[in-house]
């Protein structure tokens, strides 16, 4: 980004169309950024009513791409973009090739490896003094053992490229063929064995503005990532201004800026909290939090959340005058394979206690097919208490509230 404030106008922003929906209706609302939209030709997100997104060729050169956009622009009398914002981990180094080529604020192709490559962030969490678990890359089932009998039983086993929990697996020793079976079936991946971390997993999220960690936000995870894919309460927790934080965040969010080298944005992180009453980093990345975490951070303090992120992009100085002392979660409700027969409405779910918002994104008649990934869902609700432990009851009362009934095609 730029050094320099604003100093008046409009801040014309490219922004990569991603599953950020709430962030992408707000940056489209702002009248103060003028706001090009980029999508991948790949992407399957779905492209706001009304607008005409820039299509990006994901098999042709970026300097061929930047020109076609430039004239783009042109024909369609926009002013080129100054600022550019990419809330999607799947297309990071695409884009960012693509925003390099076109002379916009971007990635280097260092800093995307940084905070896409999970062995890479390793590294990173090193350069930053942060400790992180034991890690072996691996490509076989025997690999993986010399490393489980070498650190310990069991351990997690996933690609070092990946995102949303997807091909991520806690293996045992029984386990070891069908693990080798799923890394033979995808050998363009490489492969790495982490230690597992038992205790409680948070996610931390850092507003950055000219290389200085405004603010941070930490949330935590009912249950660990991993097990929501088999059932357990998915959901995130903005802890309360007043309540007690398992570590400073906004300082390990500079470390890890620091040695990123990052100037303006939003830094996503995961990090553990052992048994013992240790840290441990999990995974980061360079852009918005998974879902609508950003927006929990924002009811919880009381705040827009989302117009500091979207300001951050654009150079300024995000404002965070905050209102309000409380938790704040993000439930994910769960999603089956089948025709949807019934599903709660929204009306239903915000007549119960401390629900104030949300989003039911599947309906009646619709074909659900979730993937193996800590996205899946078939819509949200954020949940408000005076503290992480009652939001937590409160959403465990929510998703006994919760019917979603589905049903096969019919022979």
């Amino acid at each position: 980004m730029s050094d320099q404030e604003p100093s008046h106008g409009r801040g014309p922003l490219l922004l990569v169309i991603s599953r950020r929906r709430s962030f992408t209706r707000h940056v489209l609302s702002r009248s103060d950024i003028d706001t090009i939209l980029l999508r991948p030709e790949s992407s399957s997100v779905e492209v706001p009513d009304g607008q005409d997104p820039f299509v990006l060729r994901t098999d042709a050169p970026p300097a061929v791409e930047a020109a076609r956009f430039r004239e783009w622009t042109e024909d369609r009398g926009l002013a080129f973009p100054r600022y550019f914002c990419n809330p999607d981990e799947a297309v990071q180094s695409l884009v960012h090739r693509f925003a390099a080529a076109a002379g916009l604020p971007h990635l280097s192709p260092e800093q995307v490896r940084l905070t896409t490559d999970k062995i890479a962030m390793k590294e990173l969490f090193a350069a930053a003094g942060l400790p992180a678990a034991r890690f072996r890359p691996v490509a076989t089932a025997g690999e993986v053992k010399e490393f489980g009998d070498q650190c310990g039983w069991p351990l997690i086993v996933k690609p070092a490229v990946s995102g949303s929990s997807m091909n991520i697996w806690k293996v045992d020793t029984d386990e070891l063929a069908e693990i080798d079976l799923a890394m033979g079936e995808r050998t363009e991946r490489q492969w790495i064995a982490e230690e597992y971390i038992r205790g409680t997993e948070y996610q931390l999220c850092a507003l950055v503005h000219r290389g200085e960690v405004q603010d941070a936000f930490i949330a935590v995870n009912p249950a660990p990532l991993l097990e929501t894919l088999s059932g357990a309460m998915n959901a995130d927790i903005t802890l309360a201004a007043s309540e007690p934080g398992p570590l400073d965040g906004r300082a390990v969010a500079q470390r890890i800026g620091d040695a990123l080298d990052f100037r303006d944005g939003y830094l996503h992180a995961e990090f553990f909290i052992r048994e013992d009453g240790s840290f441990v980093m999990g995974e980061m990345a360079a852009r918005l939090g998974g879902a609508e975490l950003p927006a929990g951070h924002g009811l919880a303090r009381g705040f827009d959340m989302l117009a500091a992120v979207a300001d951050v992009y654009v150079g300024r100085r995000p404002n965070l005058a905050y209102t309000r002392d409380r938790a704040v979660g993000e439930l994910l409700l769960p999603a089956r394979r089948g025709f949807v027969s019934h599903i709660s409405d929204l009306a239903e779910l915000k007549a119960l206690p401390g629900v104030v918002s949300g989003e039911i994104t599947a309906a009646v008649g619709d074909y659900l097919d979730p993937p193996r990934a800590s996205n899946a869902s078939s819509g949200y609700v954020h949940v408000e208490g005076e503290n992480s432990r009652i939001v937590r009851d409160r959403m465990a009362d929510v998703l006994s509230a919760f019917r979603l009934e589905v049903v096969d095609l019919p022979n």
